[in-house]
C-alpha cells in the first residue's frame, strides 16, 4: 500500500515486511527517530477504520491507562478492536513488562503494535519481556531507492543537490520551501527530546557541543580523547553520549574491513549522520552545493547513509566498512554481498581515483567503482 505525505504517494521498503508479520500471534515494535514517519506508514497500512485502536502515549490520559495496568479494566477500550497502535511507547513506564501481559490476556484476537522514536529505552525495555513474542524492524528516513521509486530515476537526479542540504524527512521532502525550517525545529527540540527526557543527560550543553562537533568531523576517523577535551567532559561520557545518538538513530558507527592482514587497520571508527539535512541543521548550514567548503564530506555521508539504509528488506541497515592500510591509503566503502568483496570511493567530483595495490593485491576478485555526483543515484539504484 503507498504512503502519504502532504499529498505526496510513496511506498516505503518495509512495508512486505510488516504486512507479512502482522497477524501471526507476536507484537510488533517499529522503531525510528521522531518524524521519519512510523504513524503515517501504520496509517496507511491499517487504513481509516475502527477497528484500530490509535493510543498516542505523549498524551497523559493515555500514560495513565496504563499504571498499574489491569487488563480487565482495559477490556471494554478494547472491544470491537483488531488492532492497537501505541505510539510513542516509551513514555509508558515498564512497556515490555506491561505488552507482555496484553499479548499473553488478548494476543489471539488483538494485533499490538508499539512505535517508539528511543530505541535505547524502548528496546531496551521490551527484549527481555516479550522475548520470543514480538518482531522488530527500525525506519529510516526516506531513501534514495524509495524516491526513485516514486518519481523515477531521471526526475529524482534533479533534486540531488537539494537532498544533499535537506536531506530525506518525510516532511522535508514533501514541503521543501519549508525545509529550513523544519530541520531547525527538528534538530533544536523534537529530536533530543527522549534522548534528554529518557536517558538522564546531565550536561545538556556538552551534549549538543559533542553533536555539532561529530557534525563538522563526518567522514573522519573518531578520536574519543580529543571530542572530550573539546566538549569538555570526560570520555566514558563521550562513549555514552555517542551511543545514545547511535540508539536514537540519529548517527551510525562504520568500522575497518580486515580480514588480518598485517598491513590494515582495524581499530578506527567513523561516525556519520542517518539524515544529512538534520547534520547540516546542526551546524546550521543550509548553503548550496556550489559554495559548500564541506562538499566532499557531505557527499560521503550521504552515500554511505543510503548505502546503509538498503539493508535487507526488514527495515536492518545494512553493514558497511572503510578499509585502511597503515600507509594511511583508504577506500570510503566496503560491501559484502554475498561474500564477495565490493569497493567502493566516493568523490564528489569527476576525478580519477585509483584503487590502491594494497587493496587490489589483497581482494583480487574485488569490484571497484567510483561514485561521484554524475552517477551516484544509478549506482544505488543497482545495489541489492
Amino acid at each position: 500500500m503507498a504512503l502519504g505525505y502532504a499529498g505526496l504517494v510513496i511506498e516505503r521498503s518495509v512495508e512486505p515486511y510488516l504486512l507479512s508479520r502482522l497477524g501471526l500471534g507476536k507484537v510488533m515494535v517499529l522503531l525510528g527517530a521522531r518524524q521519519v514517519g512510523k504513524t503515517t506508514l501504520l496509517r496507511s497500512l491499517l487504513g481509516d477504520t475502527d477497528r484500530t485502536l490509535w493510543l498516542n502515549a505523549d498524551e497523559p490520559r493515555v500514560r495513565q491507562l496504563f499504571v498499574d495496568l489491569s487488563p480487565e479494566a482495559l477490556r471494554p477500550y478494547l472491544a470491537g478492536h483488531e488492532t492497537v497502535v501505541i505510539d510513542e511507547a516509551q513514555r509508558i513506564v515498564d512497556i515490555g513488562v506491561k505488552l507482555k501481559i496484553l499479548h499473553e490476556t488478548f494476543g489471539q484476537s488483538v494485533q499490538f503494535i508499539a512505535t517508539g522514536s528511543s530505541s535505547f529505552d524502548l528496546a531496551n525495555k521490551i527484549n527481555e519481556p516479550l522475548t520470543g513474542r514480538k518482531w522488530e524492524l527500525d525506519l529510516f528516513p526516506l531513501s534514495a531507492q524509495e524516491m526513485i521509486a516514486h518519481q523515477g530515476l531521471f526526475v529524482e537526479e534533479g533534486f540531488v543537490d537539494s537532498r544533499l542540504v535537506f536531506g530525506w524527512y518525510p516532511e522535508v521532502v514533501s514541503r521543501p520551501e519549508l525545509a529550513a525550517d523544519i530541520l531547525r525545529e527538528l534538530a533544536a527540540s523534537t529530536l533530543y527530546k527522549d534522548i534528554f527526557a529518557l536517558a538522564g543527560v546531565r550536561r545538556p550543553e556538552a551534549f549538543d557541543k559533542l553533536v555539532r562537533a561529530l557534525a563538522y568531523q563526518i567522514g573522519s576517523p573518531v578520536n574519543l580523547t580529543e571530542l572530550a577535551s573539546l566538549v569538555g567532559i570526560d570520555k566514558k561520557t563521550v562513549a555514552s553520549y555517542v551511543r545514545l545518538l547511535e540508539q536514537a538513530n540519529i548517527v551510525f558507527r562504520v568500522g575497518t574491513f580486515s580480514q588480518n592482514l598485517r598491513n590494515e587497520l582495524t581499530t578506527s571508527t567513523k561516525l556519520y549522520f542517518w539524515d544529512v539535512g538534520i547534520r547540516n541543521a546542526v551546524i546550521g548550514d543550509f548553503a548550496p552545493v556550489s559554495s559548500r567548503a564541506d562538499i566532499g564530506h557531505l557527499f560521503e555521508n550521504f552515500v554511505m547513509a543510503e548505502v546503509c539504509k538498503l539493508g535487507d528488506g526488514l527495515g536492518r541497515s545494512e553493514p558497511v566498512w572503510f578499509w585502511r592500510a597503515t600507509t594511511g591509503q583508504e577506500i570510503d566503502l566496503i560491501r559484502l554481498v554475498n561474500q564477495k568483496v565490493e569497493a567502493y570511493e566516493i568523490k564528489w567530483g569527476a576525478q580519477k581515483f585509483s584503487f590502491p595495490a594494497r587493496f587490489t593485491d589483497a581482494y583480487p576478485q574485488a569490484t571497484t567503482t567510483v561514485i561521484n555526483r554524475s552517477n551516484v543515484l544509478q549506482a544505488l539504484s543497482a545495489m541489492r
